[in-house]
């Protein structure tokens, strides 16, 4: 049969819309499936076997309170500190020209040898009344990965700052020499070093300050000290300190993980 081309466009028009409709209603099946097949946020959920572990229990301002040594552990002659050693300002505020010498005196000067604690922290002094001697003491939490980077810049220091001269504010330039510290082995990770800053006071008279630092890791929690004196320093009197200390900390973690 033969049709009119007037009807032939007709058809063709019919057609074309047609095909029209079903590919937009095919896109729109399309659109909806993938809205409706997609899970809601609150449907989503992390599997069982690839979940992420618990964080470690943060150290509290009771624990660390509880971990500090206090006097009765290192015996006579040694009692609650009746105060901040004059030397601290008379020798340890000071200047010298290496930016890694000077960040060891600031550290030392403040008494933060691993920095400001952003966390709990406790501290103690302890004053050794025979040789003039004054030990700080302090437990506190720091990121682990923060703390070795610190104990490794730490351990360069006998290299860098083996001898230099430093300035200070009250007392003049003092020659101070440094060596690695023998620690005893504990906790997880540890650095200690040995000074002594040889000058004069502020009243002319010649001096000699002795100064024992360490810093020591174990797990996240930190023990820091420093003892030291213009006399004697005791030298078993930081391995003590320490060994008890460590020992102490990891009682105080090991109850605290128990209770959480």
């Amino acid at each position: 049969m033969t049709r009119s081309p007037a009807r032939v466009l007709l058809l063709a028009s019919a057609l074309s819309a047609g095909t029209l409709l079903t590919v937009a209603g095919c896109a729109n099946e399309a659109a909806l499936h993938k809205v409706t097949s997609a899970p809601s946020p609150s449907a989503v959920r992390t599997p069982a076997a690839h979940a992420s572990p618990a964080a470690a229990p943060v150290l509290t301002q009771a624990q660390a309170q509880t971990a500090l040594i206090a006097d009765t552990d290192l015996g006579a002659p040694w009692t609650p500190t009746q105060g901040t050693a004059t030397w601290r300002d008379s020798l340890l505020k000071a200047k010298t020209a290496d930016p890694d010498c000077q960040r060891l005196l600031d550290a030392l000067y403040a008494d933060e040898l691993l920095g400001t604690p952003s966390t709990a922290q406790a501290v103690i002094g302890l004053d050794d009344t025979d040789d003039e001697a004054q030990l700080h003491y302090q437990v506190a939490a720091f990121k682990s990965s923060d703390v070795d980077r610190t104990l490794a810049w730490l351990k360069t220091l006998p290299q860098k700052c083996a001898r230099f001269t430093a300035t200070t504010t009250r007392s003049g330039p003092q020659t101070v020499t440094l060596t690695e510290a023998t620690l005893p082995n504990v906790g997880d990770a540890r650095e200690g070093l040995h000074l002594t800053l040889t000058g004069t006071t502020p009243e002319g008279d010649q001096s000699t300050l002795t100064l024992d630092t360490a810093a020591v890791r174990i797990g996240d929690d930190t023990i820091t000290l420093t003892n030291g004196g213009l006399a004697n320093v005791p030298p078993d009197a930081m391995s003590r300190a320490l060994e008890i200390g460590a020992q102490r900390l990891t009682d105080v973690q090991r109850q605290g993980r128990v209770q959480i």
